[in-house]
């Protein structure tokens, strides 16, 4: 895909990764590689970020004789996903309206803004 994603729409996407379930980086950015070109180099000062800015907690698990890093969404990350979420919510409503000028007029006749 050749669509740039923003640096909240990739936050979001880890948020909502973690939400679900907690994993480690490697894990987290092939998941998200399934839906967006991105690379590890791009994924780690990622999660560096969110975790300095408190929205995501680490913490190490022995695998095979060595540790790895996981990562755990905080109450603040959950927070700011619900943000996030709403704003995407509305960005996706607006670019609807331009890219789907047909849905505009079902939705019209429809009753619904």
């Amino acid at each position: 895909m050749s669509i740039q994603v923003s640096s909240e729409l990739l936050d979001g996407m880890v948020l909502a990764l973690l939400k679900r379930e907690d994993m480690y980086g490697y894990i987290i950015t092939n998941q998200i590689a399934e839906s967006v070109s991105i690379s590890v180099s791009t994924m780690y000062p990622v999660l560096r970020r969110l975790t300095t800015a408190g929205l995501l907690e680490t913490y190490d698990k022995p695998f095979q004789g060595r540790n790895r890093r996981y990562y755990r969404i905080t109450v603040a990350g959950r927070m700011k996903l619900v943000e996030i979420l709403k704003d995407w919510e509305q960005y996706k409503i607006s670019l609807d309206e331009i890219l789907y000028p047909e849905n505009e007029k079902h939705r019209a006749r429809e009753g619904v803004k």
